[in-house]
């Protein structure tokens, strides 16, 4: 099985831990057989939110100027990770 590891990085000065939770329950359970790993960081540069799938950034607060909407990142996810997975309502 090909190993997928998500790292979602978020600023613990701005409280995002909830939010960080909450995105990774969610790519958890839509990818529940596809994500070998993923990992809660919390930085030391306020104001951080990025989400990686294999080292590779899909999204970064600052640069996407917001947060990212779930359907979106859960279709970015499944890009790299399983491209022929039906998300269902998310599609």
């Amino acid at each position: 099985m090909k190993q997928n590891k998500i790292t979602i990085i978020y600023c613990p000065g701005c409280r995002w831990l909830t939010r960080a939770s909450w995105i990774s329950q969610e790519l958890l359970t839509t990818f529940e057989k596809e994500i070998t790993e993923l990992a809660l960081c919390p930085s030391e540069i306020a104001g951080t939110f990025q989400v990686f799938v294999n080292d590779k950034i899909i999204h970064c607060r600052k640069k996407n100027q917001g947060f990212p909407e779930l359907k979106i990142l859960k279709q970015k996810v499944r890009s790299i990770i399983c491209p022929d997975k039906n998300l269902g309502h998310s599609e």
